[in-house]
């Protein structure tokens, strides 16, 4: 599957222009070529849609009179935060406006007393966490990308991370929106508590929408007191199927980690290759695990969970004895996919899941997909959630290593599905994931999603091309 290029992306009229910049000022309306190529693709290889404009509001009232102007005149809007998503989500397929958000950049309100922050969208997740932590609170949500990541990006893809399985994903933290639909209406969704059921949950609805039901402009979000400690240990298996056994006992036994991630062996050699952290090279499988909380209690949990993995049959355990040495073990996890990053010019990392006690069988019928399409697919991920990250290196301009990738994938996307598993656990749908859609959700679900839309946005202008369409 060589590049996807499928707009042409002329320059709006000068007429818009003119309107734009009468809203938004000048400086932050950009049609030259130089200036919009950046904003043709995110991180997501092999998608790239060149857009008319691209345009940088710095509130809610420029965002709603932008969407009021794009709207009487059918030009599509694509909102976007840092790009940094891996389902082309904030690709412009069908050209017009790139409305980027990340100057809608200030943290309103952090409050210990009621546990929430009031962020507008264009603030980082680790900067909101950060926020957090210095008032001894917990922003939960933890995705890969949370350096640059920003909370309207992670709300509107429903990002997850490595604390998933004890923390929950993005939705299980979003009390409230501020949203600007494609009629250019503002709405308020939710609020500041932790219960409310009053009429229909347009909150979840619009969590994880993508930007084709509305605009993010401000974001309410539950936070938790700050664990006390945590901790971290690994364990090597000798196949992956025997990690996979471990899991399950550690989550039979009550425990449920703050981490649980696992690193197939092509995983382990690229890693130790790339930051020589003294990892085995000779395993089947690396299991991270770590937990939080009462520092007693960490460690307790630690041990348990070290003893279920020796128990399980691995081949070597350990613990981190103290804070700098449980971070080192996070490295092994967080510096995955940079490793196999090197090993090629394009890497295509993809995301699906299964249940857990399904996961070892998944990544065994990776491994056999990959050999039959010739192409290298390494495999990590969330072992606690099933949720998988199947990558897959290639050079560019390798057009046919990249179709017989692409053939790869769907046939991992097909196998998970028949597994009782997703396409997509964490990553979203975009335009990468939408043509297998149908097939995981059925034509009614499709149908009822498109009259949904219609009612968010009649005039079918938000991130046109994507779920919904």
């Amino acid at each position: 599957m060589p590049v996807k290029t499928t707009a042409t992306g002329e320059p709006l009229d000068a007429a818009t222009l003119r309107e734009l910049r009468a809203i938004v000022g000048a400086e932050h309306v950009r049609h030259a070529d130089g200036d919009v190529t950046p904003y043709a693709r995110d991180a997501t290889p092999l998608f790239r849609a060149r857009p008319g404009a691209v345009v940088h509001p710095a509130s809610t009232e420029e965002v709603a009179a932008v969407l009021r102007l794009a709207g009487a005149r059918g030009i599509p809007v694509v909102p976007r935060g840092a790009g940094s998503n891996l389902c082309s989500a904030t690709v412009p397929l069908e050209g017009g406006i790139v409305l980027v958000l990340t100057r809608l950049d200030r943290i309103l309100e952090i409050s210990a007393e009621e546990l929430l922050a009031v962020s507008q969208p264009g603030v980082t997740s680790a900067a909101l966490a950060d926020a957090a932590a210095a008032h001894g609170l917990l922003y939960a949500p933890d995705p890969g990308s949370r350096s640059v990541a920003t909370i309207g990006g992670t709300v509107a893809t429903c990002a997850g991370g490595l604390r998933g399985l004890k923390y929950g994903v993005t939705r299980n933290y979003v009390l409230g929106l501020e949203a600007v639909l494609g009629t250019g209406e503002v709405i308020r969704t939710g609020g500041r508590l932790w219960k409310d059921v009053a009429g229909y949950d347009l909150t979840r609805l619009l969590t994880g929408s993508e930007g084709t039901l509305g605009v993010i402009t401000e974001v309410t979000l539950a936070l938790l007191p700050a664990p006390g400690t945590a901790g971290n240990g690994l364990a090597y298996f000798p196949t992956l199927a025997d990690a996979g056994r471990a899991v399950t006992r550690v989550i039979a036994a009550g425990i449920v980690p703050a981490t649980l991630e696992f690193l197939d062996a092509r995983c382990v050699d690229a890693v130790e290759q790339h930051a020589r952290l003294g990892l085995r090279r000779d395993a089947g499988a690396l299991l991270i695990f770590g937990d939080d909380g009462e520092p007693a209690a960490v460690a307790q949990r630690l041990d348990r969970m070290a003893e279920l993995c020796r128990d399980t049959g691995a081949i070597e355990v350990s613990v981190a004895g103290h804070a700098a040495e449980s971070e080192a073990l996070l490295a092994a996890r967080r510096c995955t996919l940079p490793a196999l990053s090197r090993l090629g010019s394009i890497t295509i990392l993809e995301d699906v899941g299964v249940p857990r006690p399904r996961i070892a069988e998944m990544v065994g019928h990776i491994d056999d997909i990959a050999g039959r399409h010739e192409v290298t697919i390494a495999t990590f991920g969330h072992a606690g959630d099933g949720n998988l990250h199947p990558t897959c290196v290639i050079d560019k301009g390798d057009d046919e290593a990249a179709e017989r990738a692409h053939l790869a994938f769907g046939e991992i996307f097909r196998t998970a599905m028949r597994l009782g598993g997703t396409i997509t656990g964490e990553h979203g749908v975009g335009a990468a994931k939408l043509p297998y859609l149908t097939e995981r959700l059925g034509a009614a679900q499709i149908d009822l999603q498109r009259r949904i839309k219609a009612a968010f946005d009649p005039a079918g202008i938000l991130n046109p091309g994507k779920a919904g369409s």
